[in-house]
């Protein structure tokens, strides 16, 4: 059954309403903020060490590419229904309940399960500073800074991931422009008599891991553009969804596109790709630091260690949000016990926030145990159940169009339609299943896949034994 516009937006009488507080501003910043993380100061190196130049290159634009095509979809369905939990929302309309009950869960699942490497990577990188303090402190401080941010009020929150985004946006435009004058020999750069140019890219041949790697490290690539599609679960807290979000998904898109190929192209420049990758010194080995010393900048490692502590706090930030607004809306259809959809005078759904901080205890055991296995494993099921969220929300939009035109309804009635129907959500959904498929055959990231096949499976058999029957 169809919903007209306004009964979508009918929700702002229920209970425990949300707050339309965000402007396009806070939206380009809170997906960039998402998406500018772990996957670009420390996963990019790793791409490049396993592919190549020109393969971590295409890889990337790839993903861009694959983000682009979901978004476009998300886009639609957020400005034609925008509520918060959104996608959980069009699956359970446009593919089935228990689909929609099961990915507002997986959701819910990346984000708590990145909220714990987050916390992790952030204190691995405050104890090179501090070694004699530990690990979990930092986690603790981490987690009470961003649940305090979580906690104020949505507009502080929109502000607070703003500035703590906008480190990140500037140090990474800093990084393409520094590291561009260092390839054209404006500045001098260590390892190099004369400017490098662009030789190193195929300096080991076009492709000298062969083309194998470029798909299977798609799975890390498209966690990297992980965290736009928090546009769609901000749309039902932004004023003007209908203005904002179309505007918000093709800035933050082709901003993330620069940002990443950008790097990627500076990064496989200057380094030989075999020394890109993370190595046993831990996190503080980003390409970033590398780069940034061979320049000649003082404190290189100091200034981004400071910066990468900021992308993931602001990471968690943004995560922290998506994945309470999550438990907000299954409590809000009665899915969940009416608790968790329980609001404050601020409008926060306070329960889900605190709940969801729970989620990141993993994260906390990784002091104990090994952290760069934790910290791969946990990045591991947040990357599979982000690509399978993605295929829904193509899944959704592919529905809701062809139910669009049966009502005889045209393309020109959407407020934002996606372009190119229906080879945008076919193809977003194919390479999201290919990169899904890549996880089998990464020995390391096996355990982190059964994991989230059985979490899925678990899901559906809930939903069905659960509220089915009602």
């Amino acid at each position: 059954m169809h919903q007209s516009p306004s009964e979508g937006t009918s929700h702002q009488s229920n209970p425990a309403p949300l707050k339309r507080a965000m402007s396009t501003r806070h939206l380009v910043m809170i997906s960039l903020g998402g998406a500018i993380g772990t996957g670009l100061f420390l996963g990019s190196g790793e791409v490049i060490a396993q592919t190549g130049p020109i393969g971590a290159i295409i890889a990337y634009f790839l993903g861009g590419l694959i983000a682009y095509m979901v978004m476009l979809c998300l886009g639609e369905l957020a400005v034609h229904m925008p509520e918060s939990g959104s996608f959980g929302a069009y699956a359970s309309r446009y593919i089935g309940p228990g689909t929609g009950y099961t990915m507002t869960w997986l959701y819910w699942l990346t984000w708590s399960a990145t909220l714990g490497t987050e916390f992790t990577a952030a204190a691995l990188l405050m104890q090179e500073w501090f070694p004699h303090i530990s690990v979990w402190i930092w986690t603790i401080i981490f987690a009470a800074f961003v649940f305090g941010m979580n906690m104020s009020s949505t507009r502080w929150f929109a502000e607070s991931e703003f500035w703590l985004a906008l480190v990140k946006v500037i140090t990474v435009v800093a990084f393409i422009i520094l590291g561009l004058m260092a390839i054209v020999g404006v500045l001098s750069y260590e390892s190099y008599e004369s400017a490098p140019l662009f030789s190193n890219l195929t300096a080991s041949g076009w492709f000298p891991e062969g083309l194998f790697p470029i798909f299977a490290t798609m799975l890390i690539v498209n966690f990297a553009f992980s965290g736009t599609e928090l546009i769609g679960v901000a749309a039902g807290e932004t004023q003007d969804p209908a203005k904002n979000v179309p505007k918000a998904i093709n800035t933050a898109i082709w901003r993330l596109l620069i940002f990443f190929v950008g790097t990627i192209v500076v990064i496989s420049a200057l380094l030989p790709h075999q020394a890109a990758g993370l190595n046993a010194e831990g996190v503080s080995s980003s390409p970033f630091v590398t780069v940034f010393n061979q320049i000649g900048i003082p404190y290189a490692e100091d200034i981004i260690r400071f910066v990468i502590i900021t992308a993931l706090l602001s990471a968690a930030n943004s995560g922290l949000f998506a994945a309470s607004r999550m438990m907000w809306s299954l409590s809000y259809k009665k899915q969940l016990p009416q608790i968790f959809s329980r609001v404050n005078t601020r409008g926060i759904p306070y329960i889900a926030v605190i709940i969801t901080m729970f989620g990141a205890l993993p994260g906390l055991l990784s002091e104990q145990f090994s952290p760069e296995t934790i910290f791969k494993n946990l990045l591991g099921v947040a990357a599979f159940t982000m690509v399978v969220v993605w295929m829904s929300i193509c899944l959704s939009q592919f529905n809701f169009r062809r139910q669009w035109y049966k009502e005889g309804h045209t393309k020109d009635e959407l407020g934002f339609a996606a372009p190119l129907f229906p080879l945008v959500p076919i193809l977003g959904f194919v390479f999201c299943l290919i990169t899904c498929i890549s996880m089998v055959f990464d020995a390391e990231m096996l355990p982190g896949f059964i994991g989230c096949i059985i979490f899925i499976i678990a899901c559906y058999i809930s939903y069905y034994s659960l509220y089915h029957k009602k």
